[in-house]
């Protein structure tokens, strides 16, 4: 079925042309690099994987539950909305909560390999090049992976939400080349990598679990690409060119705080704009998510060295700012470690299940030689 029949509004346009600025840069050193960006480079080559292959798609999704939510993380739920829902009701409203965030995700995804692809053109360094040329491929892994996940499973899609668009649009069209990497690799990738966390950690369902842990193993290297080369050129900045980067960091932000929390599906269950926006900030379950959502972008903010007085204020005012003394390095780390842990678990499960239907095989052979070896009782005798 075609991805018009499954939005549940149409996008206003089919295709959104961003026009792009900035120079395209050749590098004709072939030989210097950074070690550790060819290390991650070589870890990107060795880690590349095929979704059709890895995530088992044979596990069902009930379209109605597809991530096991509670009711606590419903906006709706104890609103005078939510007396008059039927069962019906709630599990349609699942549905479509499941949909908008799988479909920001998706979307989300589709601008990331744009972006790394912008990289590849505009970054002067050719160790960057390399790496960010993995992470393009990484990135159409996981726009497949989600595209297939909203169309086989859950049969519904939802736009892209005007902040992330606006915010990728404003990262697209900067002419800066470091600006791809922090609207990315720092704002997107981190705001994503959180909310990708907290549905990872808390649903009980096999497939979209998998997915997760698959996709988060993928991006902690993202993140630690950012990082590295950031670090490296703010080193070099001014005060005022970086005081331009913190604006750029402040206002994502409070776009994304303010704006990405999935009103518009409120919506489309007859609540009005305003109540839905006043509902959300009423909303204990999305407290929690709103700081969980700054959980990897802050600590890489403050890393890469962009904490001047005023990002520092807004990320107080956030209710945030204690986050910058988090380790990113044991967040990534365990991210990579689930995904490995999710393999071994599901390659031991299968083994045992090889070598149990061998045995039974095996078994099932041996009782079909017994029955062909022993006597026939009441046959034939001689002279008969």
């Amino acid at each position: 079925m075609s991805s018009r029949d499954l939005y549940v509004h149409t996008p206003d346009r089919p295709v959104w042309a961003v026009p792009a600025t900035g120079a395209a840069r050749f590098q004709w050193d072939y030989d210097d690099g950074r070690e550790r960006l060819l290390a991650l480079y070589q870890k990107g080559k060795d880690k590349q994987w095929d979704s059709s292959k890895r995530i088992d798609w044979d596990l069902a999704v009930d379209p109605y539950d597809p991530l096991g939510a509670p009711d606590e993380a419903l906006t709706l739920y104890g609103s005078r909305h939510w007396a008059k829902m039927t069962g019906k009701d709630k599990a349609e409203l699942r549905r479509h909560y499941a949909s908008w965030q799988f479909s920001q995700f998706l979307h989300g995804e589709q601008g990331a390999m744009v972006c790394a692809a912008r990289i590849v053109e505009s970054v002067p360094d050719l160790d960057a090049k390399l790496y960010s040329a993995t992470q393009t491929m990484d990135e159409a892994r996981h726009a497949e992976i989600y595209g297939r996940f909203l169309h086989e499973k859950v049969g519904m899609l939802y736009p892209v939400n005007d902040s992330l668009q606006g915010l990728l649009g404003d990262t697209l069209r900067d002419s800066r080349w470091d600006i791809p990497y922090l609207g990315m690799q720092v704002l997107v990738e981190g705001l994503a990598l959180a909310a990708f966390g907290m549905i990872r950690d808390t649903t009980n369902k096999p497939l979209p679990k998998q997915i997760l842990v698959y996709v988060m193993q993928d991006e902690a290297r993202h993140v630690a690409f950012g990082r590295m080369a950031l670090r490296d050129y703010y080193r070099q900045l001014s005060d005022a060119e970086l005081r331009e980067r913190e604006e750029f960091v402040i206002e994502g932000c409070y776009l994304m705080r303010d704006r990405l929390r999935g009103a518009e599906v409120l919506e489309n269950f007859g609540v009005p704009r305003a109540e839905a926006d006043e509902l959300s900030e009423q909303s204990e379950f999305l407290h929690l998510f709103r700081k969980l959502l700054f959980s990897r972008i802050v600590p890489c903010v403050k890393d890469i060295g962009l904490w001047g007085e005023r990002l520092q204020k807004a990320y107080l005012d956030m209710g945030v700012f204690d986050l910058g003394d988090s380790s990113l390095d044991l967040l990534m780390s365990q991210d990579e470690e689930l995904a490995e842990q999710l393999d071994r678990e599901r390659f031991a499960a299968e083994e045992r299940a090889r070598v149990a239907e061998v045995a039974d095989a095996i078994a099932q052979g041996a009782a079909a030689d017994s029955a062909d070896d022993a006597p026939v009782v009441g046959g034939p005798t001689a002279g008969a």
